[in-house]
């Protein structure tokens, strides 16, 4: 009776979690483990520690103890408090979002949640969070992509720490172009006026955490940001799995 119990998880598991590492296709047993990645590529997710940035967690090398902000915040007036990013956007953690994003690779969602739950959990003092609100999609883009990965990861990070979500309260007003192709200024452009909120008094007093996937300039988030503040949000922190 064990033996079988035994082989139907093994079925069971292997249809939701893949029979090689999704980084290296290194091969996996499902019924060792419910990670879609093998020891060593998963050793290499590893959380972003100081010496960062303490407004958008640009990480730097060297012995740094003092907090303090890089040029790029220094010239930039944010409209959000901070950013707490859970990684650094390379390698492993590079091959994990884009797969999550662009391919619906959800069985890499439980890595990059830890991620960004433990960075929440270290850096943010949760209980003081009113509202969680994921970044959105145009319409046609969510339903090219068939989700909203920034939901997603909000959801189950609500799952983790507890909260709210309030999804589709801030809307994208139009299908802007994709960031990666484009300078810092051009990001800021194209997502300038991008957004809206429906309904103000949703936000009116709260402070909301904006969840992302990736923070690169923080044009995006930003905008959000801003969005929000005019909405009447007391405060608005962003946070994403990786700081690119």
């Amino acid at each position: 009776m064990w033996e079988t119990t035994k082989s139907w998880t093994r079925v069971v598991r292997g249809l939701f979690y893949p029979a090689e590492c999704a980084v290296c296709a290194a091969a996996l047993d499902p019924a060792a483990t419910a990670s879609a990645l093998c020891e060593a590529c998963g050793a290499e997710l590893r959380p972003l520690r100081r010496p960062f940035c303490g407004r958008c967690n640009l990480p730097f090398e060297g012995d740094i103890t003092a907090d303090f902000r890089c040029a790029h915040c220094a010239e930039l007036a944010f409209h959000f408090e901070r950013a707490v990013c859970g990684c650094r956007l390379s390698g492993v953690a590079r091959e994990c979002i884009h797969a999550f994003k662009y391919r619906r690779a959800l069985w890499l969602g439980a890595e990059l949640v830890a991620l960004l739950s433990a960075a929440a959990r270290e850096r943010v003092r949760w209980a003081e969070v009113d509202v969680v609100v994921p970044v959105p999609l145009f319409g046609a883009r969510q339903r090219e992509r068939e989700f909203n990965q920034a939901d997603w990861l909000a959801r189950r990070l609500v799952r983790a720490l507890g909260g709210r979500v309030c999804a589709g309260n801030l809307i994208r007003l139009r299908d802007t172009a994709q960031q990666a192709l484009l300078s810092p200024s051009e990001r800021r452009e194209n997502v300038r006026d991008a957004f809206a909120v429906r309904r103000p008094a949703v936000f009116t007093g709260r402070r909301v955490a904006v969840v992302d996937d990736v923070f690169t300039t923080g044009a995006t988030t930003d905008e959000c940001a801003r969005v929000l503040r005019t909405a009447g949000a007391r405060s608005v922190l962003v946070l994403t799995v990786a700081r690119g």
